[in-house]
């Protein structure tokens, strides 16, 4: 059993680092499979440092809401965000089973690499679809459940049909793809109905 299934900050930097950006090629996988344009409101849960945050603040005039449960990470973030003058980055601390933001509050979603830190899934993907307008979508990215050199501990990674189908079961239209052989995506739709 994993006693502390989250990510220390004291490692951001790693996240940030140059390796990192060139395996996981943050603007292509917002590009290709998040669509956001000028007008999208749009939630990046456990936004980190902003690696993938502040690709997605240069797409869209609106607002993005960085949400983390670390105010270190969030610290980091603005301090990256200052660097490449980005003003539209909303800081909140928050835990992912709560989130701390009005219902159909934006209308995309995105969650990379934290879904496997989250105690109660359930209650994060009921957050998700809450905060989310109806017709918008989430973009779940996490590691398939195979040992790898990096990432978290094999016990704790979600399996990709089981994150699939639990998208599926909490009213989710999903489109699940790989990025590679380590790492999934889903695409997920949030009906038209307000439910």
């Amino acid at each position: 059993m994993v006693e502390n299934k989250r990510f220390d900050p004291k490692n951001a930097d790693k996240l940030m680092s140059k390796k990192r950006k060139a395996e996981l090629q943050p603007e292509k996988i917002i590009d290709e499979h998040l669509n956001v344009n000028k007008a999208d409101k749009v939630a990046d849960l456990g936004a980190g440092p902003g690696l993938f945050t502040i690709p997605i603040a240069k797409l869209t005039e609106s607002d993005v809401y960085a949400v983390d449960i670390e105010p270190e990470m969030l610290e980091r973030l603005k301090g990256n965000a200052e660097r490449e003058n980005i003003e539209n980055i909303k800081l909140i601390v928050s835990d992912l089973e709560n989130i701390k933001l009005a219902d159909h509050s934006v209308t995309r979603v995105l969650n990379t690499f934290v879904i496997h830190e989250v105690t109660d899934i359930n209650q994060a993907i009921y957050e998700m679809k809450r905060i989310l307008k109806p017709g918008g979508y989430l973009l779940l990215v996490d590691w398939e459940a195979v040992e790898t050199e990096s990432g978290p501990p094999l016990e704790i990674r979600i399996p990709s049909k089981e994150m699939d189908n639990l998208l599926k079961e909490n009213g989710f239209n999903t489109e699940l793809f790989y990025i590679d052989s380590e790492h999934y995506a889903i695409k997920a739709r949030k009906g038209e109905r307000i439910n």
